[in-house]
């Protein structure tokens, strides 16, 4: 999570930024896959799913005890299942949670997934969050959740384990915590704004003028497959005619 929000506020940095760091991710080819189910994906089902599991066996009890512990405990749970919530929507709004082509063409790009192409990254995420105001919000709502849950968790995981054991110490632990979860919530706030103030069609341009000159230099692999509508200007009209439409 913290390398996804940093990745992404690159976004704030201009076009080429966050581009050269897709194109680094990118580079790894097969072995991509690989990392994203291996250090990504499995944890994060075998995480929530345990979370589920825990969440259905716990009972919350702050209507008797209005602790801030008691209350860190259910915002912990009710983070969790909002943030796994979220995961999934954002998985398949972006990516389509399959990369499968017949999956792709007739289930979630009709249903408004699968929005993001790696070689047009800017302007793609900036053509799936542009066209409805309610998505941003969706979004700051789950990264929200998201970070609340690793923070608040990472605090309460040092007492389990006994890392911070006197109060004096888990005093320090949560202030630094708190002060992570409000750095990475500020860079998450950052990501989301630089896509929301992404003109499309010029970054699309700067895209394209990259992939072609990425290629010519043998940096980057051919791969129509991961242009938005292989570099088309159709696309980008029809996108900006969708964004003027919301507002």
């Amino acid at each position: 999570m913290c390398v996804h929000l940093l990745t992404n506020s690159l976004t704030g940095w201009g076009v080429e930024p966050f581009q050269n760091a897709v194109y680094q991710i990118h580079s790894l080819g097969p072995v991509l896959p690989l990392i994203e189910w291996g250090f990504i994906f499995l944890p994060i089902l075998f995480h929530g799913i345990l979370g589920v599991v825990i969440i259905r066996s716990g009972r919350s009890n702050v209507k008797h005890y209005g602790y801030s512990a008691n209350w860190r405990y259910a915002m912990q749970r009710a983070s969790g299942m909002v943030a796994l919530i979220f995961i999934f929507a954002h998985v398949f709004h972006l990516h389509g949670w399959f990369h499968v082509e017949p999956w792709l063409k007739y289930v979630a790009e009709p249903l408004g997934g699968a929005q993001f192409k790696p070689y047009n990254a800017n302007s793609t995420l900036a053509q799936a969050f542009q066209v409805s105001w309610l998505i941003p919000i969706l979004y700051v709502t789950g990264v929200a959740a998201c970070v609340f849950h690793f923070a608040n968790g990472l605090w309460t995981m040092g007492i389990t384990w006994g890392v911070w054991i006197s109060p004096k110490a888990q005093s320090r632990a949560g202030a630094l915590c708190s002060g992570l979860g409000v750095g990475l919530f500020v860079v998450g706030l950052g990501a989301i704004v630089g896509v929301e103030t992404t003109d499309v069609n010029e970054a699309r341009q700067v895209e394209n003028r990259m992939y072609e000159e990425r290629t010519k230099d043998g940096s980057v692999l051919p791969n129509p497959e991961k242009l938005s509508g292989h570099g088309s200007t159709k696309e980008v009209v029809d996108a900006e005619g969708a964004i003027e439409a919301r507002y």
